[in-house]
């Protein structure tokens, strides 16, 4: 169960931030669900970026 968290915790934490957007829009705050909205992406983004620098470092040891 660990294993899967550590591959799959971005996805996880983006999909939360996804309903959690989409909740404040149902909602009527809609000014804050457009910014929400922009994390589900930044977060894979930044753990494709973590995952590539982590596999180039240690491909060079």
């Amino acid at each position: 169960m660990k294993k899967i968290l550590e591959v799959y915790y971005p996805i996880i934490l983006a999909f939360i931030c996804l309903v959690y957007s989409v909740s404040l829009g149902l909602l009527g705050n809609t000014a804050e669900a457009q910014y929400t909205a922009h994390w589900p992406g930044t977060i894979l983004l930044f753990a494709i970026a973590i995952r590539q620098r982590r596999k180039d470092y240690n491909s060079k040891k």
